[in-house]
């Protein structure tokens, strides 16, 4: 079984998925697919708009969340130990890109 990981992120509108390949391999990071979240129209927590993601989906994918949003610690364990939480001025750094390529059975990696 191929494997991709996904990408959800509260930016997902922002940039459309080639975009995002071209951000993540400006810093090494080779991304074959990438999966948005639908649009939020409801304003639901993003908790909960990650727990209706998930619960329409086989969790035999690898997947990994990246996202600053504290709401976040209370998902169920087998989510929460997937997910990477930088900080929301900061952003992700390369302490916390090495620690998702880890999750995700990869090399670590020097972000540039």
């Amino acid at each position: 079984m191929k494997v991709y990981p996904q990408l959800t992120t509260s930016h997902k509108s922002k940039y459309t998925p080639a975009q995002w390949r071209s951000i993540f391999s400006k810093r090494g990071i080779s991304v074959n697919r990438i999966n948005r979240l639908a649009e939020n129209v409801a304003a639901i927590s993003r908790k909960d708009e990650l727990l209706n993601y998930f619960g329409k989906r086989s969790m035999n994918e690898d997947f990994l969340i990246i996202d600053d949003d504290k709401s976040l610690n209370a998902l169920p364990d087998y989510l929460r130990q997937r997910v990477i939480q930088p900080s929301g001025s900061v952003g992700l750094t390369g302490v916390l890109a090495d620690e998702a390529l880890s999750l995700l059975g990869k090399d670590s990696h020097e972000m540039v």
